[in-house]
């Protein structure tokens, strides 16, 4: 006969928990990968590395009140095929709010 203590589960509870968190964050990874490469394509620029990398983690309500997981990865890209920029994707939960990149021409200080 098996018998878990409560501390068993509480173990067993917090290890789904962070399986959970890791594959939901895997897939949110992906869906923002793709929104940048949608992105390359219409406004013609060309995502470096095939990546994007997480740089900011934080908590954000959504359109209709509720705690979401707020994230900023950055990525790298060329518009002229020679200089490297850096852009931003921001998600929210698995929902995309922007793909961020300087404009073709423009100077920032």
């Amino acid at each position: 006969m098996v018998s878990l203590t409560l501390t068993d589960l509480l173990v067993v509870f917090l290890l789904g928990l962070l399986v959970s968190w890791f594959l939901s964050s895997i897939r949110v990874r992906e869906l923002a990968i793709e929104a940048v490469k949608q992105a390359s394509r219409r406004d013609d620029f060309q995502l470096l590395d095939q990546n994007v990398q997480l740089c900011r983690v934080s908590l954000s309500r959504d359109g209709q009140g509720r705690w979401r997981v707020w994230r900023q990865y950055r990525f790298d890209y060329s518009v002229d095929g020679v200089e490297r920029l850096e852009g931003f994707v921001i998600m929210l939960g698995n929902r995309l709010q922007a793909v961020v990149v300087r404009e073709p021409g423009a100077t920032l200080h």
